[in-house]
């Protein structure tokens, strides 16, 4: 008896361990270029209301760009054609008129990572109700497995530079494809080439009672940033005149809260320029509360591609900005 014991109990456990393996292990691994998505809905319901629901939402502009660039780019396909290593997606949208009504997001269904999007509902207008409540939910979670993705794919090359752990003491992911460029006491600035262009990331630190005013807010950032170009990044040489990088004049940068391996500040999106120099594009930055260090860490990665799309540029300066972690090098 207690050898048959014995053997039920480990067959069990062998048993649960295949079934577990079977759910992890033998997903395919998702595919997709980056900000991009796949809506399964009916070529009809595409056509009307519920497609332009979806595309006002997934398809709207990102804030702080120089032209109009969607959220992500979006390839529609009716739900009979919805099969094969088209569910390999990593984000899915699935609309469909059903007799529920509901909304949700589930991980991992064909593929991993992989996040689809349900929204169900007996009538259009239960689909559109559904799709206005939880378009926002479904949004991050895309955008936090995107970024997600891309971080992974920066683990395949990283910069081995410590030049960020010298200065300020903290490390990022980046590619090895980043070169820094300039390195001076509080100001690092890392760069690489892209088409028609760069994209560029730029450290440095101000005093930890900086940024208080909730009312001068915006005036305070404007006026860091425009210090910290006319000092550390000038612009195209023009006879008789003073050129530097800084904040676009003509627009406000829009500002949210954000969290940062455990730091606590804000997310500041716009556009800048070169003063007396035509030359533009868009940037992106932290700036966190770093108690311990007593002091604010500010992080930029900013743009310049002339008549090009950015939208993947930016994506990828804020996945590396993302990676942040203080005190450790990230070999």
């Amino acid at each position: 008896m207690k050898k048959t014991g014995t053997l039920l109990l480990l067959t069990a456990f062998i048993f649960l361990c295949c079934k577990d393996s079977k759910n992890t292990n033998y997903l395919p691994t998702s595919t997709g270029a980056i900000n991009s998505m796949v809506a399964v809905v009916d070529n009809q319901l595409w056509r009307g209301h519920v497609g332009d629901s979806i595309r006002k939402h997934f398809a709207a502009p990102i804030v702080g760009m120089p032209m109009d660039e969607p959220l992500f780019s979006i390839d529609q396909i009716d739900p009979k054609f919805f099969t094969g290593s088209i569910r390999n997606t990593r984000s899915i949208l699935y609309v469909t008129k059903d007799s529920l009504n509901l909304a949700h997001i589930k991980k991992d269904m064909y593929a991993t990572p992989q996040r689809v999007g349900v929204i169900k509902g007996t009538t259009d207008s239960e689909i559109l109700e559904n799709l206005g409540e939880k378009a926002d939910d479904i949004i991050d979670s895309f955008r936090a497995s995107e970024i997600s993705a891309a971080q992974q794919r920066f683990e395949r090359s990283l910069n081995k530079s410590s030049v960020l752990q010298d200065e300020f003491g903290i490390s990022l992911k980046i590619p090895s494809i980043y070169k820094t460029g300039k390195h001076e006491d509080n100001f690092v600035w890392i760069d690489r080439e892209i088409h028609k262009g760069t994209a560029n990331i730029i450290a440095y630190t101000m005093p930890s009672d900086s940024f208080n005013d909730q009312e001068t807010l915006i005036k305070d950032i404007v006026a860091m940033r425009d210090s910290i170009g006319e000092k550390y990044i000038p612009g195209t040489d023009v006879p008789g005149k003073v050129t530097y990088m800084r904040t676009e004049p003509a627009y406000a940068p829009f500002i949210y809260p954000v969290e940062i391996a455990g730091l606590k500040g804000v997310e500041v999106r716009g556009l800048w320029d070169i003063k007396n120099y035509p030359m533009a594009g868009p940037f992106l930055t932290y700036i966190l509360n770093d108690k311990e260090n007593d002091r604010k860490l500010v992080l930029e990665g900013f743009v310049f591609a002339p008549a090009t799309e950015k939208r993947n540029d930016m994506f990828e300066l804020e996945a590396i900005l993302k990676t942040l972690r203080l005190g450790e090098v990230m070999n």
